[in-house]
């Protein structure tokens, strides 16, 4: 009998959808994450406005994004060092008292640009953005490395589900309020709003307690640290298959990065049509995040991923091929729904596969190769589109998509026969 009831409990706890959110320090992480989040898109929009305004030139746009990737994947790896080997939480902290001040200077710069030459208000504009480009690049390995030390293992699949649905939820209303902010108050009222948001960010993740840091080898250079967790993360087929996967899914299939072409031109809907359509992959993602919170995954995951993988790669073609806009808004929403899965298997095979003393080497190694992925997937696109036309670069995006799936199922056995529940036994 006693037996009997122990069962039952354990398996209402792995079925519980708010099993994570039971957990006071998860509540405070999420927040944090909600405000930073909120934070980074409301700067990502306004800064962007803030800049055509004055220069009314889109290759000072396209400089933003360069100012901020190029530190932020330059560092990457030494962010990802340094997780592992200092106490996570204190990072955190710093890498958001950075975010901070960095706000703040972009509202002073607001006040101070009315006087200052247009040179000098984009010089100092750009060398805040690039140390919000450090502070990002140290801060991603970090938080998926703590998430873990959170919440136990019986919970993580669940934190991953309610991390990544705060994260789509998050940057969808971020940028929509930091449009509506700037447009009806101004720069100067949006900055202040985010550096409020920044500053609620930082005080959340102190409320979180600090936990220990595994001991690394004494005399351990950091060069040889960092070489360890590439190696580890380069050796083993499930996670370099997962991340080398998703990697080209994203470089091949990125036609989001043609969206304003698709929306004028091709299915004629306009501006509003355009950002319509760029909120259907985010509708789809927090759909199928909070259904993943629902209904955890376990034996097949492997599969899973391919498929919905592959499945990402039809949705791209359709939508290529579509010249109805609500199919285009429908294949786009099965995409982002698909594409939320492969996130999720990917980040839970990386939490589950990574021990403690490695994740913020491994994460960073994983952070780095997403984010030049996505830059330079709108690259491919619009080279593609400019070599080949709009609607074949898009069906030539997805039919790569599913032909590194097919070459991901032939090479890698061990994700193709991946299980959660597998590996929950087994570590």
């Amino acid at each position: 009998m006693f037996f009997c009831t122990q069962i039952e409990t354990m398996t209402k706890q792995k079925n519980d959808a708010y099993a994570a959110l039971r957990v006071r320090d998860f509540r405070w992480f999420l927040l944090m994450r909600l405000m930073t989040t909120l934070t980074v898109q409301i700067m990502s929009v306004s800064v962007g406005y803030y800049v055509y305004e004055l220069t009314n030139d889109p290759l000072m746009l396209g400089l933003i994004g360069l100012a901020e990737a190029v530190p932020a994947i330059s560092i990457s790896l030494w962010a990802g060092h340094i997780a592992d080997k200092y106490n996570k939480r204190n990072i955190m902290a710093i890498c958001l008292s950075v975010l901070v001040l960095c706000s703040g200077s972009l509202l002073t710069l607001a006040y101070w640009g009315e006087n200052g030459t247009k040179s000098a208000v984009l010089g100092a504009l750009y060398v805040i953005i690039f140390f919000t480009g450090i502070a990002r690049g140290f801060f991603s390995p970090t938080n998926f490395a703590f998430l873990s030390q959170i919440v136990d293992r019986d919970r993580l699949q669940n934190a991953i589900s309610w991390n990544s649905s705060t994260w789509e939820v998050a940057s969808i209303t971020g940028l929509g309020i930091g449009g509506l902010i700037y447009g009806f108050a101004g720069v100067k009222i949006t900055f202040i709003v985010m550096t409020v948001l920044c500053s609620m960010a930082l005080v959340f993740c102190m409320q979180i307690p600090p936990r220990p840091s595994p001991k690394p080898v004494e005399g351990e250079s950091a060069v040889k640290r960092i070489a360890e967790g590439l190696q580890f993360a380069f050796s083993n087929q499930l996670i370099i298959a997962a991340i080398a996967m998703d990697l080209f899914a994203v470089f091949f299939g990125g036609a989001v990065a043609l969206l304003p072409v698709f929306a004028k031109d091709i299915l004629h809907v306009g501006p509003e049509g355009a950002g319509i359509l760029r909120a259907a992959m985010s509708v789809g993602a927090i759909s199928m995040a909070l259904f993943l919170a629902h209904r955890p995954l376990g034996k097949g995951a492997g599969k899973v991923m391919l498929a919905c993988v592959a499945g990402f790669g039809v949705c791209i073609i359709v939508f290529g091929l579509s010249t109805n806009f609500y199919l285009s808004f429908g294949a786009l929403m099965i995409a982002g729904m698909l594409d939320e899965v492969s996130v999720f298997i990917r980040a839970a095979l990386l939490q589950f596969q990574t021990p403690d003393n490695m994740r913020g080497r491994v994460s960073s190694v994983n952070s780095m190769f997403i984010t030049s992925s996505n830059e330079l997937g709108a690259f491919e696109s619009g080279l593609a589109a400019r070599a080949m036309g709009t609607v074949p670069s898009v069906v030539f995006g997805g039919l790569m998509t599913m032909l590194v799936v097919g070459i991901t199922w032939w090479k890698a056995p061990k994700l193709r026969n991946y299980h959660f529940e597998k590996e929950d036994q087994e570590r």
